[in-house]
């Protein structure tokens, strides 16, 4: 099997580096398609599925992953499914047989998030980290974190004596993800993109 990840930026595609063989295993193969932000990726959305839809072979799946950022998570996945649909392509949720080709995630807020769901992780990336962090009240629930993910994270990597010039967010991306352990990560929006991706090869 195949997937194209389509992603609004180059630090998902970093992350993605990482975590798709993390969580799919050595024989699946992928390619991530980063775009110029959430808005270009959901203008080019449409097109570029009615292309995939023409030649699309059997086995090969699609996921398009967004940041949710600070906007209505279900009104920007009701309008994903629906671009997936005028296109002529089945999606998860809208599958009645278990087989689809579209799958739509959602990073909440933000793919930052993620990596906060992970304190392992993050300690094995940047060692000065307080490997506490994730037992913080703001840091339990990273999908919740108030004011922005990667601005959180930045701020605790700057105490930390990182990150002085801002957040290198596709360095970090990259650093971060070689360290993760999908099945551990905090974040909920992650696991239910993990568990689609699981989905999505059986």
């Amino acid at each position: 099997m195949h997937i194209e990840f389509l992603v609004e930026e180059v630090s998902a595609e970093a992350a993605l580096s990482n975590l798709a063989p993390a969580i799919l295993g050595p024989d699946i193969t992928f390619v991530v398609h980063p775009y110029n932000g959430k808005p270009d990726l959901l203008a080019k959305l449409p097109g570029r599925l009615r292309g995939y839809r023409s030649w699309l072979p059997a086995d090969w799946r699609i996921v398009v992953l967004l940041d949710a950022d600070e906007g209505d998570c279900l009104q920007l996945k009701a309008r994903m499914e629906e671009v997936a649909r005028a296109s002529g392509l089945v999606t998860r949720s809208a599958a009645d047989d278990g087989q689809f080709q579209v799958l739509n995630r959602l990073a909440v807020q933000e793919l930052e998030a993620w990596f906060l769901g992970d304190t392992a992780a993050l300690c094995a990336a940047y060692p000065r980290l307080s490997p506490n962090l994730g037992e913080r009240p703001k840091y339990r629930n990273p999908d919740a974190i108030a004011g922005g993910t990667w601005e959180a994270l930045e701020r605790e990597l700057q105490r930390a004596g990182y990150a002085e010039g801002g957040l290198a967010k596709i360095a970090t991306a990259r650093a971060v993800s070689a360290h993760m352990r999908p099945e551990l990560n905090r974040s909920h929006s992650f696991q239910v993109f993990r568990n689609g991706l699981l989905d999505l090869i059986k």
